[in-house]
C-alpha cells in the first residue's frame, strides 16, 4: 500500500510526523479523506479530531481547533491553532472545560461573547471524542 507524510504543525511545536495510509480531518465544510496521490487541496479546518491510519498500524486521533490543511500527492500538512495527540489530553481537565463553557451559553451573562464560549465548547468536545471520553 502506499503512504504519504502527515506533518502536524502549531505554534507552538511540531506535534508529528509520521508515514500514514490515510487522514480523515475536519473540514470547515465537514470530514475529508486524504489518501496517497491526493490531487492538490487547501482548506481551512474546524475544531474536531483528526484521524490518520498509521502505516501497518492502527487509526490514531489528534484534536485540533482550527488551522488550515494542505494535501498534495505525497504529503499532509496541518498547521493548526492548537492540535493535542489522544494520549496528552487531560480528560476531567476537557470535562471541566465543557461544562464551564455549556453552563455560560446555558445562563448567558451580560456581555457573553457567544462565538468564543461555542468555539470554547467544540474545542472541549474535540478533546474528549479525541482521547476517547466522549460517551
Amino acid at each position: 500500500m502506499s503512504t504519504t507524510k502527515l506533518e502536524v504543525v502549531t505554534p507552538q511545536r511540531k506535534i508529528l510526523a509520521v508515514e500514514v495510509e490515510s487522514v480523515v480531518a475536519p473540514g470547515a465544510e465537514g470530514y475529508l479523506g486524504v489518501l496517497p496521490r491526493h490531487a492538490p487541496l487547501i482548506t481551512t479546518l474546524k475544531s474536531g479530531v483528526v484521524y490518520y491510519h498509521k502505516v501497518g498500524g492502527k487509526t490514531e486521533r489528534m484534536a485540533v481547533s482550527g488551522g488550515f490543511m494542505e494535501a498534495g500527492p505525497d504529503k499532509v500538512i496541518i498547521l493548526a491553532d492548537t492540535a493535542e495527540l489522544s494520549t496528552e489530553i487531560d480528560i476531567e481537565r476537557a470535562r471541566q472545560a465543557k461544562e464551564r463553557a455549556e453552563k455560560r451559553l446555558r445562563e448567558r451573562p451580560p456581555g457573553l461573547d457567544w462565538t468564543r464560549a461555542e468555539n470554547a465548547l467544540q474545542r472541549s468536545l474535540a478533546r474528549l471524542k479525541a482521547a476517547g471520553a466522549d460517551k
